[in-house]
């Protein structure tokens, strides 16, 4: 116990090394996400954080927030190194410029985070039960859309197997979000408060997990129509076998073949761009297939670069073609991956990455809103492709007339890391927001059914071929984060934050 004072004034007389212990506690929350998934942990991790904003002046609290983000985007993003040099082929330095200068670019929306809470909490610990969660949910969305954004690792998305998960139909992701602060605010202020106001913060510690568990019994949406078969296909071929000229005709061999097979399956679903080669150069490869879905009465739903004459100029789109025997269906990526899909620099530093050997060329955006694709049976089919499924307002144009979600991806790009598992945790939640099933389709990993209310269904072995099958059942109805979106639970930060400070004048 005599230590106890001593280490509670450590942020104060010796900064650095707290600031240091920050880092290493953001570091050890990577691990409340997939692939350990240590959910339980999220609320604990952020108390040293909260406990800091409390009791520290707000740069101060700043500062420790930048040091705990730059922990948790380094060791939770450390797989951007693995995609830019292992099968990107760039230079280490220029991995560790994109990966380094990404994560700082996140702590420092964390450091606005530890800011604000400091500054309007003024040492209160009840009022950081209304400005904790409120300014971490409004960074955390600021974050996920301010110059195209980056959402990855947002708190919600660690407790899509805890009685939290329940807000998600309600609020989305950021709801879920807003639950796990709420919940660590408020154990903080039990321990520096007494009397009541420890009850009080008690119980508001509580208070998330138990409305959590209740909100997840309710079936925001209903079944519609009858169950149908699907059959997901995943070839296992790494990113740099990919695209090698020796093994084209092997993938579109394994493709089609076990397509044939599934003709039972009233869906079949292939990965982003598992054709390798511009659907321009594959007409008669196509017409095989649509050959093959007239004569089977299925959907064939894959990945391709589509190449596109728009008025004399050229345009390829990351696309999802579905063909049903008769008609060719499109939908184009709309969410670009920048620096991967399309690259936002002067002509000049566009030609040296040419000449490093780096990709240099954009792909086109696909229109903001587009046709659903169509089964033959009727139901619609919300596309998502790769990183769309991580931004969670991409797939509502469709709701509530999609009845199935289909996330198609390549995160071969990224290895034996842990960027596959948390990219299928992201999945669950698109499927928990919308109240709507999910065929997930990878090229090495990791392919999944996925139910409406984010349990996983069945999964496929990562880097091997995978057909993989299950019954999907369409939904009808909306949830009502489907409705209005990410507006409830911003707004509702930004009145928390508007009364706390109204009450400080």
């Amino acid at each position: 116990m005599a230590y106890a004072p001593k280490l509670l004034t450590l942020p104060a007389d010796r900064p650095r090394l707290t600031r240091a212990l920050a880092a290493v506690t953001g570091a050890a929350t990577t691990l409340v996400f997939a692939p350990w998934a240590l959910a339980w942990a999220a609320p604990l991790v952020l108390l040293p954080l909260l406990f800091v904003c409390l009791t520290q002046s707000p740069r101060e609290a700043g500062w420790h927030a930048f040091w705990y983000g730059l922990g948790l985007f380094l060791s939770g993003t450390y797989w951007i190194y693995i995609s830019v040099v292992v099968f990107g082929q760039a230079p280490a330095w220029v991995a560790l410029v994109l990966m380094v200068g990404l994560a700082v670019i996140m702590a420092t929306w964390l450091f606005l985070a530890g800011y604000v809470i400091a500054r309007f909490t003024h040492g209160e610990p009840l009022l950081l039960l209304a400005v904790a969660p409120a300014a971490w949910v409004l960074v955390e969305w600021l974050r996920g859309w301010v110059a195209s954004g980056f959402p990855w690792l947002a708190f919600g998305y660690s407790q899509v197997d805890t009685p939290l998960a329940g807000w998600a139909p309600v609020g989305g992701i950021y709801a879920a979000s807003f639950a796990v602060v709420f919940s660590s605010a408020g154990l903080l202020a039990a321990l520096f408060t007494t009397g009541r106001q420890r009850g009080i913060a008690a119980l508001a510690c509580l208070l998330p997990w138990i409305a959590g568990a209740v909100l997840a019994t309710v079936e925001w949406t209903q079944p519609d129509g009858d169950a149908f078969r699907a059959t997901v296909l995943q070839a296992g071929l790494a990113q740099d076998e990919k695209w090698r000229p020796e093994n084209r005709q092997a993938t579109l061999d394994f493709y089609r073949d076990n397509t044939r097979i599934a003709r039972e399956s009233a869906l079949v679903v292939w990965p982003e761009v598992a054709v390798p080669a511009l659907l321009s150069r594959e007409r008669a490869y196509v017409a095989q297939l649509q050959s093959d879905a007239r004569e089977s009465g299925q959907a064939i739903v894959f990945g391709v670069l589509e190449d596109v004459d728009d008025r004399g100029t050229r345009r390829i789109y990351n696309s999802l073609i579905l063909l049903d025997g008769e008609r060719q269906q499109s939908y184009r990526k709309r969410h670009l991956v920048p620096f991967g899909e399309y690259f936002p620099v002067p002509a000049r530093v566009r030609e040296w990455m040419r000449l490093m050997s780096l990709p240099h060329s954009d792909l086109a955006a696909g229109d903001d809103v587009q046709p659903l694709l169509a089964m033959p049976d009727g139901t619609r089919l919300a596309g998502m492709i790769c990183y769309e499924d991580a931004y969670n307002g991409e797939q509502r144009y469709a709701l509530p007339e999609a009845g199935v979600l289909v996330n198609v991806s390549n995160d071969a790009w990224f290895g034996d890391s842990i960027a596959p598992h948390q990219h299928l945790q992201i999945a669950r939640m698109r499927s928990l927001e919308a109240g709507r099933p999910a065929v997930r389709a990878t090229n090495t990993g990791i392919s999944a059914f996925i139910g409406h209310d984010g349990e996983l269904l069945s999964t496929g072995t990562q880097f091997r071929p995978v057909t993989l099958t299950g019954l999907v059942q369409p939904r009808a109805g909306a949830t009502p984060f489907a409705s209005a979106g990410n507006q409830p639970v911003l707004l509702l930060s930004l009145l928390l934050l508007a009364a706390v400070r109204l009450r400080h004048r």
